[in-house]
């Protein structure tokens, strides 16, 4: 069964080699995190962590019944009981309502676990798998807004009447 796991030290090594291995398909629909976050992946994963533990983060990864990672699903810039969501599927798991799911699981979170009232997201108009997932969700459009030479969309999804039922 696939389950979310809160992001702990020992994840490291499986994260690692889930970015690596996915890096080229992340990189056709979003910028790529470049040759330095692989060469600092230690440090940066315990930054995180500490980011985590202060509260400013709730970090998680997607998980198959090895434990192995399917994907990653984050609540980031956490303020004033608000958050920004981000999500990435590896290759091998997506098209299959893996993230719908995991969104859907981490609104529930979001509300019972983290007491966050709203969150945001935001992704390219190109990435049209992206804003299905946010549509599913419960996600409202925004603004349309610009990254880089790229035309995208920033969305909201308010939960202060507790996380939309899952679709």
């Amino acid at each position: 069964m696939t389950s979310i796991s809160r992001l702990r030290p020992d994840h490291a090594e499986a994260l690692l080699a889930f970015e690596r291995a996915n890096r080229t398909y992340f990189a056709a629909s979003i910028t790529d995190r470049g040759d330095a976050y692989f060469a600092e992946f230690a440090e940066r994963h315990r930054v995180l962590l500490a980011e985590q533990d202060a509260g400013l983060h709730h970090l998680h990864l997607i998980e198959d019944d090895d434990g192995g990672v399917l994907g990653r699903i984050n609540l980031v810039e956490v303020r004033e009981g608000s958050a920004e969501l981000g999500y990435r599927i590896a290759e091998k798991a997506a098209g299959q309502g893996l993230a719908t799911w995991a969104v859907q699981r981490i609104c529930v979170l979001a509300v019972e676990e983290y007491g966050l009232t709203s969150l945001r997201a935001e992704t390219t108009l190109d990435n049209t798998g992206s804003r299905a997932v946010l549509a599913r969700s419960g996600f409202e459009p925004l603004e349309d807004v610009m990254f880089g030479d790229r035309p995208g969309r920033r969305y909201v999804l308010n939960l202060s009447g507790g996380a939309p039922p899952a679709h």
